[in-house]
């Protein structure tokens, strides 16, 4: 099978590729790369690339492929904050522009990576199934709940769309994020001494490593088409919903030496939920986490180890991406629409 992965440069992508060109797909990735200047560790596998941004993208860069996989999107929520239309240009309009073109040209797939984080806020007694209202508190989350709702009127007997729920990702990766709960806390407490908790530890957030989702878009591929074909699902495990708080010991047994400290004025974030994962292993009886939480934190402060991760690292442009993006902007390698100028 012939796939394009849009945005296959970033924190999920980098992993996906390898992982699908193993399992024997032939596989295109297609990606501005915003953050060529930011590769953490080992260089991502290459692969045939178009270079070009999602919003450009013309029926030719499409035809030959029967699946895509659309992961790229503007992924933190402070990039949001700085200009919400920009959020909404590039992963709602430009999306469901892409699935409009992907029925057009005769691709038959088309996977989205959707987000838990559209339920939002929500009770701490309710565990969320895929049937739960909306509640998205970012942007980001909002885009996701509106290309939903604009792709699966789409779906005819030719082409199925595919929405997959991720819950907060975490995990290392060429193109890695420490912005994302997991990943950051232990860098933290790696480089400072200090699990820094910007909220009272109470709010409750469903966690999935990356590789893991990687395995629900190999299933979500694999899959009959009657099984997949106007599928929303939640993807990770019962299992790895946790309190802020749970994750923060985990670190402290982890990382030595370090202390859990409560930020000035932290209290409850509006972003608390839990999520129901029984329907993933139902239609993908293939699919099974193969992460923890508590091993995902492992991996990384391994990782932070090895490659000898410092504040000034993860806290400077290199790998702070808003603080990357809006150096790119003020040396003008990117303009305000984030559209390369060299």
């Amino acid at each position: 099978m012939k796939v394009l992965v849009t945005g296959h440069c970033g924190f999920i992508g980098t992993n996906l590729v390898p992982i699908l060109t193993k399992a024997g797909y032939d596989v295109v990735g297609l990606d501005t790369d915003l953050y060529r200047y930011c590769t953490y560790g080992d260089t991502p596998e290459s692969v045939p690339t178009i270079n070009k941004d999602v919003r450009d993208v013309e029926p030719e860069d499409l035809k030959g492929f029967e699946a895509v996989v659309h992961l790229a999107a503007l992924s933190n929520d402070p990039l949001g904050n700085i200009n919400p239309d920009l959020t909404y240009d590039i992963n709602h309009r430009a999306s469901v522009r892409i699935a409009q073109i992907a029925r057009d040209v005769g691709v038959k797939r088309f996977l989205f990576a959707s987000s838990c984080s559209m339920y939002g806020k929500a009770g701490d007694e309710d565990v969320l199934d895929e049937t739960a209202n909306f509640n998205p508190v970012t942007a980001y989350a909002k885009s996701k709940v509106y290309t939903e709702r604009d792709v699966a009127p789409m779906a005819t007997d030719s082409f199925s769309p595919v929405f997959l729920r991720n819950a907060t990702a975490y995990g290392v990766s060429p193109r890695i994020r420490f912005d994302l709960v997991v990943n950051n806390l232990t860098a933290w407490a790696y480089t400072t001494g200090k699990i820094y908790m910007k909220s009272d530890g109470t709010p409750w957030r469903p966690l999935v490593h990356i590789d893991d989702i990687c395995q629900a878009i190999v299933c979500a591929l694999k899959e009959p088409r009657e099984v997949v074909h106007g599928l929303a699902v939640n993807v990770g495990s019962g299992n790895e919903n946790y309190q802020m708080r749970d994750l923060a010991n985990y670190v402290k047994e982890i990382v030595p030496n370090c202390e859990i400290e409560i930020a000035d004025g932290a209290g409850p974030d509006t972003r608390s939920y839990r999520v129901n994962f029984d329907k993933i292993g139902q239609v993908f009886p293939t699919f099974k986490t193969t992460w923890t939480a508590r091993k995902g934190v492992q991996q990384c402060y391994d990782s932070y180890v090895k490659h000898g991760l410092n504040k000034d690292d993860y806290e400077g442009i290199r790998y702070k991406r808003i603080a990357h993006i809006m150096n790119l902007i003020e040396e003008k390698k990117l303009d305000t629409n984030l559209r390369w100028q060299i």
